[in-house]
Formats: C-alpha cells, sequence, structure tokens
C-alpha cells in the first residue's frame, strides 16, 4: 500500500462514512460518568468502544476497572517489527447535559446542522476516539507502527483512578509516543499542539462572625456580619487591575500568538461594554499566569431576606495555577493570604475540594517533528500553533510521571466554538476530516 500523502487522503475520504457512522452510534449513549445512574450506560459505551477495535482485528483488547472505578478499555495492534509504539488516548465518557431546552437538537441524537455535528461528545471526546479510529483503518493491515488504545471512562469525574490503572497496566500501556486527543485547535483552518495547561485548586471557606443569627437594628454598627466579612476576603484577593495579589503563586511568558479583539469578545461571551481584568497579554492571562473566580456563595436569598446579621457565609475559591507551580505550593499561598486578610477577628476555615498539577510539555524532538510536519500537510501548508489551555487536564501530567521516557503529543478535534460541556455541543466536520489525515500522516511520520 502507498504512503504517499495524496494515497493517504484518498483513504481517508473513503473510511470517513464509517467512521461519522461509528461516532454517531457512540453519540447514542448516554455514558455521563457523574450520574452514578448511567453507569449502566458508561459500562455499554466502553463495551461499544471495544467491540469497534475487534472488528479492526486488534490482537488484544480488554475492558479493564479498578475497584470503585468505571470501565476503561485497552487495546493493542501490532505493527512491523521493531516499530515504535504509540499510545493513542481518548475518553468515552461525557458531561451532563443538562437542561434539554437549552439544547437546538436532542442532546443524544446526533444531528447535523451546517457545518457541524451536533450531539453531547460529539466532540468531547468521542470524536477524539474515531479519530484514532479512521487513522488506523486508512492505514488498515499495513499499520506502520505498533499501536496501544486507551479510552478511558472516568475522565469527566477527574480520572479518579487514572493512576492505579497506569500502574496496573504499565507494561500494555508502555509507549514511545503518547497521542492524547482531548485538546483542540486554534482555530478552524489553524491546526495547534497544546503544549502547556494551568493547574487547578478548588477551596471551599467558610467565615463566621457569630454563634447565632441577631437583629440588625439591636447589633448593626458594633457587630459585623459574616456577608461583609466574606466581601472583604474575597475582595483582597485581586489588586485595583484585576491581577491576582496572593503573594508567590508562580506566573510565567506565554508563546506570542495573536488573539484578536473581536474574537476574543464573541469566544469569551463578554457582556458589551465589559473591561477585561489583570495586565500583560491576553495569553499570559488565560495560558501562563494565576487566575481566581469565586464559582459558588452560600447566603440567604434576597427574597425573604430578614433582618438579621448573617453568623456565617461560604464561598468556592476556584484557582488556576501557571505552568511551574505546584498545587502544594500554590494551595498555602492561597491560604496564607486569605487568614492575613480575615478582617475583625472572624474566624476562616477552609476545606480543599480537588486539585489538578498544571503541566509544561518540551514539544521539541522527533516525535513533535513528526507531528508538526503532519499537521503541516493536513492543514495545507498551515503551521501549527504551540498553543496553551487555561483550563486543567491533570491526567496528562499523570502520563507525563508515569511515562517520562515517551514524546507526549497534546491535541484533538475541538476549535473555538465547539461548546464543549455546554449545550449544543458540535464537531466541525471540515475540521475533524484534517484531524484524521493528520494522524493517518503522524503515524506514517513516525515509523520513520
Amino acid at each position: 500500500m502507498s504512503d504517499s500523502t495524496s494515497d493517504i487522503r484518498d483513504r481517508v475520504q473513503a473510511v470517513l462514512p464509517s467512521v461519522r457512522s461509528d461516532l454517531e452510534d457512540l453519540v447514542r449513549i448516554e455514558s455521563v460518568s457523574a450520574d452514578p445512574a448511567r453507569h449502566g450506560e458508561v459500562q455499554r459505551s466502553a463495551e461499544a468502544v471495544a467491540e469497534l477495535f475487534r472488528a479492526e482485528a486488534f490482537d488484544s483488547v480488554d475492558i479493564v476497572t479498578i475497584e470503585g472505578g468505571l470501565p476503561a478499555v485497552i487495546a493493542h495492534k501490532a505493527g512491523p517489527e521493531g516499530a515504535p509504539t504509540v499510545l493513542l488516548y481518548a475518553h468515552h465518557d461525557v458531561q451532563p447535559e443538562n437542561d434539554h431546552a437549552d439544547w437546538d437538537s436532542p442532546p443524544y441524537e446526533p444531528t447535523e446542522r451546517g457545518d457541524r455535528l451536533y450531539g453531547r461528545g460529539a466532540a468531547d471526546d468521542k470524536a477524539g476516539i474515531v479519530a484514532h479510529l479512521g487513522a488506523l483503518r486508512v492505514h488498515g493491515d499495513d499499520l506502520p507502527v505498533s499501536v496501544t488504545m486507551f479510552i478511558e471512562g472516568e475522565e469527566e469525574i477527574g480520572s479518579e483512578t487514572l493512576s492505579a490503572l497506569l500502574a496496573e497496566h504499565q507494561e500494555r500501556l508502555k509507549a514511545d509516543v503518547i497521542v492524547i486527543a482531548d485538546s483542540g485547535n486554534w482555530d478552524i483552518g489553524v491546526p495547534a499542539l497544546t503544549t502547556s495547561l494551568r493547574g487547578l485548586v478548588r477551596l471551599d471557606i467558610e467565615v463566621r462572625t457569630l454563634a447565632h443569627a441577631v437583629h440588625s437594628g439591636m447589633w448593626g454598627g458594633l457587630v459585623p456580619d459574616a456577608l461583609m466579612t466574606l466581601a472583604r476576603v474575597l475582595s483582597s484577593l485581586h489588586d485595583d487591575a484585576g491581577d491576582v495579589a496572593v503573594p508567590g503563586l508562580v506566573s510565567g511568558p506565554a508563546a506570542e500568538v495573536e488573539y484578536p479583539e473581536e474574537r476574543l469578545r464573541a469566544e469569551s461571551g463578554a457582556a458589551p461594554g465589559i473591561e477585561w481584568i489583570g495586565t500583560g497579554s491576553t495569553v499570559e492571562r488565560l495560558w501562563t499566569k494565576p487566575s481566581i473566580s469565586i464559582t459558588g456563595l452560600d447566603a440567604p436569598k434576597v427574597a425573604g431576606a430578614s433582618n438579621t446579621l448573617v453568623p456565617a457565609a461560604r464561598a468556592r475559591i476556584s484557582m488556576r495555577i501557571a505552568p511551574g507551580d505546584t498545587t502544594e505550593h500554590a494551595l498555602e499561598c492561597l491560604v496564607r493570604h486569605l487568614e492575613a486578610n480575615v478582617p475583625w477577628g472572624a474566624t476562616l476555615t477552609h476545606t480543599v475540594v480537588d486539585t489538578g498539577e498544571a503541566t509544561q510539555i518540551d514539544a521539541t524532538g522527533p516525535a513533535y517533528d513528526a507531528a508538526r510536519a503532519a499537521f503541516t500537510e493536513a492543514w495545507d501548508g498551515t503551521a501549527p500553533v504551540d498553543m496553551g489551555v487555561g483550563g486543567s487536564i491533570p491526567f496528562i501530567a499523570e502520563f507525563l510521571d508515569a511515562f517520562p521516557e515517551a514524546s507526549v503529543l497534546v491535541t484533538g478535534v475541538e476549535d473555538p466554538d465547539t461548546r464543549a460541556h455546554g449545550a449544543n455541543e458540535g464537531l466541525h466536520l471540515a475540521e475533524f476530516e484534517r484531524v484524521v489525515l493528520a494522524e493517518a500522516l503522524l503515524l506514517r511520520n513516525l515509523a520513520g
């Protein structure tokens, strides 16, 4: 079989109908890992993925779990003797669809509108699974490298048993190159390789000023209420420019990537007239500087509020940490700052919700050269951007730790309008074709 670029393009066209059909079948499975009532669907999804690999004559296909975890699929197909081994990662679980009324079509019925295929998991990350599958179908029985598939089943709930899975199956998962299909591209028509991701620390804090509520007329003006006290604490987290004011957190430079103002406003959903917070370049603020957001408050509702001083109030703090920082260090900095900024002798307590380490990838070496060449060919001469991600994918750090000798490539099928995790999640079909082509070319290049 010829492996020229033109022949591979032709074979991508030939396999696309079957790949899309497989994607649509997977989207119809409600594999919501966060919903215990649908864990049976997660199992059904794993079985469907395993059957897809068995149909491609993989040498071994297994559904594996760790006690208390959800099913993953590990499959292996041997290439030529002496060829490198490539691990292809994706995940088959999806986010909850939430209110169906927010969707323009049923979330679990794949629907084509315009240039997109809509449905929960149509992009994140069932498209990642079938992109891997499509690249393998392109090569057929002449696979240029050995391939191990690792399709996780609990990424959307924090990959709780991933470390244990990697440890238990380390020999089966060992590879020269790991391709993680759970990120995205810079724009329609502009590919990307993700080289940095911020980490995450989520913290619940409670401020208490009273043993119980008291009359605001009798005691207001003397006794501080918990809401005004909490507001003081939270306002200390940013300076007047909107930069994070917690001492000791790590910041770093970002790649020189232009993020046009009109695109930034459209993609962020910023209200008209809103001003940006912080200083530095746009991508530094989004990728390589820490950020702090308040994502929840526990306090009496305005409707029905009585004339009493609130004794206690709670908030959830979501802090993204820059590559180069650690969750242990960042948490220590945050707690120390909070405790130093509690006014009026109030009591502050905290509870860690969860954490995830930041990631910085050394995007140099033969595997990255092979990937950049493949992407440039697939996107007709447009070279990939080295992209940071402001969000967190903590499991990438786990792969880096578990397989320090492997080259880890992070890419994916998403684009700025994918709306992953939200209503009307959609896959841009022309970009998906380029993703399949790029991966088929990458497997060819890695063999060389």
